[in-house]
């Protein structure tokens, strides 16, 4: 078995982070913006939108063309760090602009397709062994990307800083500028800092997988699981500034939204970590478990002493990402051997556009009831993925059969 350099992981890890910070770039400063150029509430859900389906498209362009595989990934992951970072930083420049603010986050989303998944894609390469243990830290660091955003908005405050002759950068600009240097770093890393190494062709997108999805039971259930895992997902992290703004203001709303996300982080690694002695499948089903349970108990959590709200969140933002290296896992042991890649990818799509309408849903339901009414709407999609994925919760580590 060839030997891991120790250089490879840690590199993988603050790379993944690094590129996946400018997922959540704008949502930090979105309410900067609302003031700066008038924007209505539902400008948060669609510039996430935004964001999904460029990541949707971006998948399957990538995926259709092969381009991890025609050129060498750390050089995919490196181009599409610097153009997603371009992309991102050009939203500093805009004023008042939202359709050319939403042209780039469309654009940026599609850049983090030659990011996260050309990140796994590296990591898989080099840990044929071990590999859902590196999946739940490759991950963990995308959630802390996401919460990156949110922590820089709180440490900056409403600063300001001068830029040679051209006056002052406001606070959501430097937020914005600092996450593109951060992601360009980040590819350059991985450019740069990792050992030169094969990474073996993936085989072409095949629409047979779209059927192997919906036939084979075991992997219908984990695919179906991992949908109402996506239900939740990106909804939550959009509306955990709103819940919190119920408590706090300001920079405090922005340091509790990057704790609470970051949480997810703590989520992925000890799911990993149990899933060794429990199974990838009862991990992802205490976690969805637990996700529904804390959208079901809001009505009654939201008004709670400040102690249990913030434990509530908490452990809601630390169930809600937590399962998602489980599903990884179980999706690519049970999808057949010949079209694992095509399986992930079409699963991937799906799960990212089931993200976009819970988006455009919850965030209009925020605008029109209390929020004591729209967070239980959450649980739905983890309670019917709990259901759906019970053929795996006393089999999943059984091994698929030969042929």
């Amino acid at each position: 078995m060839t030997r891991v350099p120790r250089i490879v992981l840690p590199v993988l890890v603050a790379s993944q982070f690094a590129g996946t910070s400018l997922w959540f770039a704008v949502n930090a400063v979105m309410p900067d913006l609302q003031r700066a150029w008038g924007l209505p509430p539902a400008a948060l859900a669609t510039a996430t939108s935004a964001v999904q389906l460029g990541f949707v498209a971006g998948t399957l362009a990538f995926a259709l063309l092969m381009l991890a595989d025609r050129f060498a990934p750390p050089r995919v992951f490196l181009v599409c760090s610097l153009l997603g970072a371009l992309c991102n930083g050009a939203i500093a420049l805009l004023d008042g602009a939202f359709t050319a603010l939403l042209a780039l986050r469309f654009a940026v989303g599609f850049f983090l397709a030659g990011i996260y998944p050309v990140g796994m894609k590296i990591a898989a390469s080099w840990y044929r062994e071990g590999l859902g243990a590196a999946l739940g830290v490759l991950i963990g660091a995308l959630v802390l990307g996401t919460a990156l955003p949110h922590g820089l908005r709180a440490l900056g405050g409403d600063a300001a800083l001068a830029v040679g002759g051209a006056g002052p950068l406001a606070s959501w600009q430097i937020v914005v500028l600092a996450v593109s240097a951060l992601a360009a770093l980040g590819g350059v890393a991985v450019a740069l800092l990792l050992p030169a190494h094969p990474v073996p062709p993936g085989p072409r997108v095949d629409p047979r997988a779209l059927g192997a999805i919906f036939t084979d039971a075991r992997l219908r259930a984990s695919v179906l699981g991992y949908f109402g895992h996506m239900w939740e997902l990106y909804a939550f992290y959009v509306l955990v500034p709103l819940v919190l703004a119920t408590r706090l203001h300001a920079t405090g709303v922005s340091a509790w939204a990057f704790l609470v996300i970051a949480a997810g982080a703590l989520g992925c690694v000890g799911g990993g970590l149990l899933a060794g002695r429990f199974g990838s499948a009862r991990v992802a089903g205490a976690q969805l478990g637990t996700g529904a349970l804390c959208g079901l108990l809001a009505p009654w959590l939201l008004t709670a002493p400040w102690p249990v709200f913030a434990l509530w969140l908490l452990v809601w933002g630390v169930t809600v990402a937590g399962d998602s290296p489980q599903f990884s896992t179980l999706t690519a042991r049970n999808a057949p051997p010949a079209v694992v890649g095509s399986v992930l990818t079409f699963t991937n799509c799906i799960g990212f556009a089931i993200s976009v309408a819970t988006i455009e849903l919850f965030v209009r339901a925020a605008q029109a009831a209390p929020l004591a009414q729209v967070l239980p709407w959450l649980a739905l999609g983890p309670l019917l993925g709990l259901w759906l994925l019970r053929p795996l919760l006393g089999r999943d580590a059984q091994p698929r059969a030969a042929g």
